[in-house]
């Protein structure tokens, strides 16, 4: 029965991006149909919440195999739909707080079958994650509560690296150093809550250390050598540590801004850049072990990459210099780039589910 979850699951939280990115257009001023009248001011909460943290909670539920896992994914999917058609008040926030709630118990059920440095890392993501979605359901304005989500994800990713690189046999003072910035990070975040602009630019210089530590110690650097899907994550997993240190370095001149075309360089440096780049270097890998099939590489690949990057490059240059019809195009092609992308991720999919389909007939 549970296998069965995770094909309507997936295509949940699929759907919930396709409004999220719809969203986003709107936000950056293109004139579509508003579709609904809550949509615009839901995309952060609708990607961050809605489609992320309902991958990452199936990813998890599919790798535990059990029953009570996939409540957390199907909480945080039916409340970004909520958010998405403005249903039921303020119960949409209400169910994702219900399903980041239950990845930190997944998160402690994990951390008890394994402690560790990088399981408790990204446990301490998922906690980060509760933390926002709560300070989210009570009032606090986005942009306070938007470093959280950052470090739900920020915290989670670097978790997940960190287990890869039990392979280099990293000394005790890099793991040293790994766990110093990530208190620094933690301790940045909550100093923002009384503190603002501080407790924003201590995060920010820990973004950008965490930044130099997986350019410098993350096995990309090895596997960027070798041909085909390994090359292509490594790039991916590298530029994604660029954005990383861009958006440290932004936030760290800035600190905590309000709204603004600033504000959106560096939180779409996170998202788009650090994020999302992590997203194209593993989804094929994500989507085949949550689906049970397989995904066969092809360096077309690079395309929806190069379009991203090319365009989120665009889109900054956009933010930092004033240049409105080229944020307002490179903000389009950053939309076409992850529609695209995540469109054709699912039709080598569905023809991965197909083709072995056949062959045990």
């Amino acid at each position: 029965m549970t296998d069965r979850l995770r094909y309507p699951l997936l295509a949940l939280s699929l759907l919930i991006l396709f409004a999220a990115i719809w969203a986003g257009m709107l936000r950056l001023g293109w004139r579509w149909p508003i579709l609904l009248p809550a949509l615009p001011i839901s995309h952060g909460p609708l990607m961050v919440s809605g489609f992320l943290g309902t991958l990452i909670g199936l990813e998890r539920a599919v790798a535990l195999r059990v029953r009570w896992a996939y409540l957390g994914p199907l909480v945080t999917g039916l409340g970004g739909i909520l958010l998405i058609f403005s249903f039921g008040g303020s119960l949409g926030a209400l169910l994702i707080v219900f399903g980041s709630f239950i990845l930190v118990l997944i998160f402690a059920f994990i951390v008890r079958q394994h402690l560790a440095a990088y399981t408790v890392t990204m446990a301490l993501g998922a906690l980060v994650w509760l933390i926002g979605n709560l300070l989210w359901r009570s009032g606090w304005p986005i942009y306070q509560v938007v470093l959280w989500w950052a470090g739900f994800l920020i915290l989670t990713i670097a978790g997940e690296r960190l287990e890869l690189g039990r392979l280099l046999s990293l000394s005790k003072m890099v793991m040293n150093a790994f766990m110093v910035i990530i208190a620094v990070f933690l301790a940045g975040m909550v100093i923002s809550l009384p503190l603002p602009k501080a407790g924003m630019r201590l995060a920010g210089l820990a973004m950008f250390a965490l930044a130099i530590w997986l350019l410098r110690y993350d096995i990309a650097r090895r596997t960027v050598r070798k041909p085909g899907l390994p090359r292509y994550t490594a790039i991916c997993l590298l530029l994604g540590y660029f954005w990383l240190a861009v958006a440290g370095i932004l936030i760290n001149g800035f600190g905590q801004l309000v709204a603004g075309m600033r504000y959106d360089a560096y939180l779409h440096a996170i998202f788009l850049g650090f994020v999302f780049s992590m997203l194209f270097a593993h989804a094929p890998i994500i989507f085949p072990a949550v689906l049970g099939s397989q995904v066969i590489y092809s360096p077309f690949f690079y395309a929806f990459l190069i379009t991203l990057q090319v365009s989120l490059f665009g889109r900054i240059v956009a933010d930092l210099t004033g240049l409105w019809q080229l944020r307002l195009w490179t903000g389009l092609l950053n939309g076409i780039a992850l529609t695209l992308f995540i469109g054709t991720m699912m039709v080598m999919v569905v023809r991965g589910l197909r083709v072995e389909g056949r062959s045990s007939a």
